[in-house]
């Protein structure tokens, strides 16, 4: 399948998703009938296998939905082994420096160079020959680059990490910047928000696609909308069959007179 997705971030369209966790074939059809852009495989927190990825690529990819891998590390080798598997994004998280920009830029724009031939490329790009630079445009076309913003080092670093060349989109992980910021899960904290939003104005300003995640209701994603953000990736299967299932059970017992569950604990983001 061609890859189109990058297409879409670059002209600054929105792009929509969710993050599948289960290995069944069967959640596709739903993500086909909410007209999903791309799935977000998350191999960092879920406990994914690389066969299980590479399945998971190729049978969203046949439905046209891209899939956008995280990998568990800022690890230029696993990158290239996500878009080996048939991934079209690869997200690194916790990036905090512009060396591990700079690697992920390498691992999914100019592969399969590898070793001291790519580090100078990536040092001074025009030292690449014609041939050599037409093939490699060709041969990681659509790939996209992704880099988590999770901590507030990375926020400070930030025009510095855009600056890489080669970076498609960020994504702010919301939990992990709130720890960092010692305001764990406050995400409606007032210093939250003013980091969130200068983030996303910072990428808007540098062409960058920028969004963030969360599992629970909407009203959190079409805040950041408004804000600017054109990439939705919205809960994800396991937390979206969770917190219906506990709407549709307690409201089963509370018609028997029983007590009701309120608990939301445990749910995968």
């Amino acid at each position: 399948m061609k890859k189109l997705l990058l297409a879409k971030i670059k002209r600054g369209d929105k792009i929509y998703g969710t993050c599948i966790s289960s290995f069944s074939p069967l959640w596709s059809k739903a993500a086909k009938n909410a007209k999903l852009d791309f799935v977000f495989l998350d191999t960092e927190h879920i406990p994914l296998e690389r066969m299980e990825v590479a399945n998971l690529c190729q049978l969203y990819s046949a439905l046209g939905i891209a899939p956008i891998v995280r990998i568990p590390s800022p690890d230029p080798i696993l990158a290239c082994q996500m878009i080996d598997a048939g991934a079209e994004g690869v997200l690194a998280p916790y990036i905090e420096n512009r060396r591990q920009v700079k690697e992920l830029v390498g691992a999914l724009k100019y592969r399969p160079l590898k070793g001291e031939k790519l580090q100078e490329v990536l040092e001074s790009p025009a030292v690449l020959k014609p041939e050599l630079k037409e093939y490699l445009v060709n041969y990681n076309q659509g790939n996209i680059c992704l880099i988590n913003i999770e901590s507030m080092p990375a926020f400070e670093k930030l025009d510095e990490l855009l600056n890489v060349s080669g970076v498609d989109a960020v994504f702010i992980g919301p939990h992990d910047l709130s720890v960092s910021m010692g305001i764990p899960e406050q995400y409606d904290h007032p210093e939250f928000e003013k980091v969130v939003q200068f983030i996303v104005q910072r990428c808007l300003e540098k062409n960058v696609a920028v969004g963030i995640h969360f599992s629970e209701t909407p009203d959190r994603q079409i805040k950041w909308v408004k804000e600017g953000a054109n990439i939705v990736m919205h809960s994800s299967d396991i937390a979206i069959f969770s917190q219906q299932l506990l709407k549709d059970i307690n409201r089963i017992r509370e018609s028997g007179g029983e007590e009701t569950n309120r608990s939301s604990e445990d749910l995968i983001v």
